[in-house]
């Protein structure tokens, strides 16, 4: 009696007031307490409560039987019911020694339906919903599911798409839910113009932009859907490479877009303050961590004295010394670039100042707006987790990283302070982009064996939101037929380990006396040494089956050569490149390198060594008219170690030597005139490229003009010897080939597109030549 009589004073000194809450178009009476002194309760009643049981009305109370409480306690139940979408309108009171808690119970979502969309498909608008079968029926939520489906219309270019709602009750508290959607028609962008530049033409800063003015081709491309998030990108592009091209003052003033309602067109505009041009002057590092030689930092710094002033070289040089600092045990250690301004002289001294920083640890690391990117698809790209030391240039590093990855239309890493002064939360904003596409591309081959070749291809940069890597590709032409697909796991096993398989079928009919089909796979794993450079093996595995009806025309050894099959080629490659290319797609700066060894006789009935490779260096020649130079060189050796076959050797393509065909020079048979192939060869290219006057640059044309030269020679196939050479063979001999032309380059939506004409101005009697070429553009 002594507790009950305790309780009942505490209960006579509560003072019960009543507020109104209005909750999806509905009435809720919130009851809470001003609780004099602390209450307590034996039980909690609920009523009210069909649907959705007792337990779960309880288990949203943080009330406890037999704890004090106040009318705080009351309030935080109130709102954590609400916040449930199960109910209407909530009581609580108290009455004697219970708790009280009496519900209205929302109506239950039986279906959603979505009707009237056609550009976007049923089930990646359900995915988006709040809403869902079997879920509560809320206003709230069905308020902010119609603000989702227009956002999602936005994202396509329709921003004026209207959605309404319609309920059909079914009896006993459930109803059907439809969305109805009118999609509107697609929002365009008229013009897109630049205030206040003068270093730069308007055309060259619509290149650096992702929004890009509507065209014939828009509707493929998307690339003229206007949003705020593209917007701010776009003013971070533009900071960018001003930036990099000497302008460390460049401000945008303001972006705009203003909407036409009569024509439902955009006109951009973006205003700017472009500033000075600077040069690098002085540069010198300086350090106040003890056992931390500046000297030996001098050696990492890219920004160079009289160099134009980039802010990329500025922030390789902090990326470079940051990593070294902290590979000495210094994980807190911090990379300050000070700069100082010679106004008159236009140059900016930098001093890189390197301290012990504050001690602060990653408290953890939120992922949003990642709506398909799984989260752990974006951790991986960061080398440091929860509980490891914060560094600033390990974050930047991480952006990059994602940037690079071309799943996300924008990334931003911003920090926030965590539960302790030496604690920091990082934020990771990112915005999935589409990464899927399909590709067709035509060819036509000129010479006796000549036709039109078509390839089409489907390529997902992000599988399934995995970051996994797929493309399945066919091709078809007058004497081919091939097939391959590809696989990549860029996180093998949870390492940074981009492990992949290709698998192909090709069968080439273009030789007068037989036929090669190919079989086989590739087994590949690669491993980054540096941010630059990585490390591959490679196993490849092929069945080659040569069908000749034209063998007894050939003397036996030849015979021996061309022989039907089927032959097994079995080997091992490791190789090694180095790439820092700043665009895949149309590269301004930067080199790709590579260089692979080669074993085969892992079986099989193939034995060689071959050492080859490639590189390939881009640099802007004039920036604002956008002319882009490339110098290119490949060559190499093969050394047979047992029988050789012709399809050991190497042979130079259409795209390895222009105005020749594929196998089009090099070692010949005599008696047949069949391409042999080449135990060496070397190859070198100039090429400047450049947008296509009078054409709008946004349309993706260019123009490019290229010479072309390389030479195919050696042999170590056994071949017929005839009473004319001796050999058997001709064009063994190292004759240097050339050839000079012009190209047409579109970055169309299925893929860069490329029309080479070439002229051979250097070579031999027998090469076959190809004058035009046409088909997908390859820059590696």
């Amino acid at each position: 009696m002594k507790a009950g009589s305790n309780f009942l004073n505490a209960v006579s000194a509560v003072a019960l007031s009543a507020s109104m809450v209005v909750t999806g178009g509905s009435f809720a009476t919130l009851v809470s307490a001003s609780v004099a002194e602390a209450a307590t309760i034996r039980s909690i009643q609920v009523r009210g409560a069909d649907r959705v049981s007792a337990e779960t009305v309880k288990a949203n109370v943080t009330i406890v039987p037999g704890k004090s409480f106040s009318n705080a306690d009351i309030d935080a139940s109130v709102r954590r019911l609400f916040a449930t979408g199960y109910f209407s309108d909530v009581k609580i009171s108290v009455s004697g020694s219970t708790l009280v808690v009496v519900v209205n119970e929302n109506q239950l979502i039986n279906q959603v339906v979505i009707n009237g969309n056609k550009k976007i498909k049923d089930e990646k608008l359900v995915g988006l919903l709040r809403s869902q079968s079997l879920g509560p029926y809320s206003e709230t939520a069905i308020e902010a599911d119609k603000q989702t489906i227009r956002d999602a219309y936005a994202s396509i270019g329709r921003s004026d798409a209207t959605v309404t709602t319609q309920t059909y009750p079914l009896g006993n508290g459930r109803v059907n839910l439809a969305f109805v959607v009118d999609e509107g028609d697609r929002t365009k962008i008229s013009q897109i113009n630049f205030v206040g530049n003068e270093a730069f033409s308007n055309s060259r800063l619509k290149a650096v932009i992702v929004t890009k003015k509507s065209n014939f081709l828009s509707f493929l491309t998307r690339k003229d859907v206007y949003s705020e998030e593209k917007l701010r990108a776009d003013e971070e592009a533009l900071r960018q490479f001003y930036f990099n091209n000497g302008f460390a003052d460049f401000q945008v003033i303001s972006s705009e877009a203003v909407l036409d309602e009569a024509s439902n067109e955009y006109v951009v505009t973006f205003t700017v303050n472009e500033g000075q041009r600077y040069n690098f002057g002085g540069v010198n590092v300086e350090s106040t961590v003890e056992g931390i030689d500046s000297e030996e930092l001098k050696g990492l710094v890219e920004s160079r004295e009289g160099k134009t002033y980039r802010a990329k070289d500025v922030q390789d040089t902090m990326s470079a010394i940051s990593q070294r600092v902290a590979a000495n045990g210094y994980p807190f250690a911090r990379v300050t670039p000070r700069g100082n301004r010679d106004l008159g002289n236009g140059t900016i001294a930098v001093d890189y100042l390197v301290d012990q920083g504050e001690r602060a640890y990653v408290e953890r690391i939120e992922i949003r707006g990642n709506t398909r990117t799984r989260d752990y698809v974006i951790r991986r790209e960061f080398d440091i987790g929860e509980g490891d030391a914060f560094n600033q240039e390990v974050i930047t590093r991480a952006k990059r990283r994602l940037e690079a990855l071309g799943y996300f239309s924008a990334v931003n890493v911003t920090t926030a302070p965590g539960s302790q002064s030496d604690r920091v939360v990082l934020v990771v904003d990112v915005q999935d982009q589409s990464t899927g596409s399909f590709g067709i591309g035509a060819g036509y081959e000129t010479g006796k064996n000549g036709g039109f070749k078509i390839e089409a291809s489907i390529e997902e940069k992000n599988f399934l939101g995995r970051g996994q890597y797929i493309r399945v590709s066919a091709g078809t032409g007058r004497n081919s037929r091939d097939y391959a697909l590809s696989f990549t796991e860029p996180y093998f096993l949870g390492y940074r380990l981009a492990a992949g398989f290709d698998i192909f079928s090709n069968k080439d009919e273009s030789e007068d006396y037989y036929t090669l089909n190919t079989k086989g796979f590739n087994l590949r794993v690669t491993a980054p040494i540096t941010e630059d450079l990585s490390t591959t093996l490679r196993y490849s595995y092929a069945r080659l089956d040569y069908n000749s009806s034209d063998l007894d025309e050939l003397s036996t050894p030849y015979q021996d050569v061309v022989e039907n099959g089927p032959w097994v080629r079995s080997a091992v490659a490791h190789s090694l490149t180095y790439d820092t290319v700043d665009d895949r797609t149309l590269p301004r700066e930067g080199i790709f390198a590579q260089i692979t060894q080669e074993v085969a006789g892992l079986g099989g009935d193939s034995e060689y060594y071959k050492i080859y490779g490639k590189a390939r260096y881009f640099h802007t020649l004039m920036e604002d008219a956008d002319v882009i130079g490339s110098l290119a060189v490949s060559g190499g050796h093969m050394w047979g170690f047992g029988t050789t076959r012709v399809y050991d050797q190497f042979t130079l393509s259409a795209n390895d030597l222009r105005g020749f065909e594929s196998g089009g020079i090099g070692p010949r048979a005599t008696r047949t005139g069949d391409s042999l192939g080449g135990t060496t060869y070397f190859t070198a290219s100039a090429e400047a490229s450049f947008p296509i006057p009078g054409i709008p640059r946004d349309s993706g044309f260019r123009g490019a003009v290229f010479v072309d030269a390389g030479t195919l020679y050696g042999n170590d196939v056994a071949t017929d010897p005839t009473p004319t050479t001796g050999d058997g063979l001709k064009g063994t001999g190292m004759s240097l080939r050339a050839s000079v032309g012009a190209s047409v380059i579109w970055a169309s939506p299925f893929g860069p597109l490329r029309f080479d004409y070439a002229i051979p101005i250097k070579k031999e009697q027998f090469d076959e030549v190809q004058r035009f070429k046409f088909g997908i553009a390859t820059q590696f």
